[in-house]
């Protein structure tokens, strides 16, 4: 008989953290129709693909620990995923980012400006405003 213990998200690997992420939102995408298929290595900057059961509908998606927007991932038609507190948050990348260059002082920021990128540690309010049409759970 195997004794099932509950394990410390904190005390994984960032690979073992991308793994659980993943096997996290798979399981709540399912509960909204998508099939998902975890890539072995990026594909178009994609970590896993999601197909919804109308058939039309696939997402190539970029799976975060936390809100992100990039330069490299800009025209990719791609989606970020990001798990926040019980809430899962799956955008459009071009669509967030566009808002928050108009909206934040981001666009200034040695970091986007040098690296090309840009995390926020939690989702600041006005930023969580706009995305909250892309909050699941």
């Amino acid at each position: 008989m195997i004794k099932l213990e509950k394990i410390s998200y904190l005390k994984l690997s960032p690979r073992q953290q991308e793994n659980y992420n993943y096997a996290k939102v798979a399981s709540a995408l399912a509960d909204y129709g998508f099939q998902t298929i975890k890539l072995s290595d990026d594909w178009q900057t994609a970590d896993f693909i999601a197909q919804h059961i109308d058939k039309k509908t696939f997402l190539k998606v970029q799976l975060k620990s936390k809100l992100c927007i990039a330069k490299k991932y800009k025209n990719k038609d791609l989606w970020i995923c990001y798990r926040e507190k019980d809430y899962f948050f799956l955008y459009p990348h071009d669509e967030v980012c566009q808002f928050i260059l108009e909206n934040t002082n981001v666009e200034n920021t040695v970091s986007w400006k040098k690296q090309g990128i840009y995390y926020w540690p939690k989702t600041p309010k006005k930023i969580g405003y706009f995305l909250k049409q892309y909050k699941f759970s």
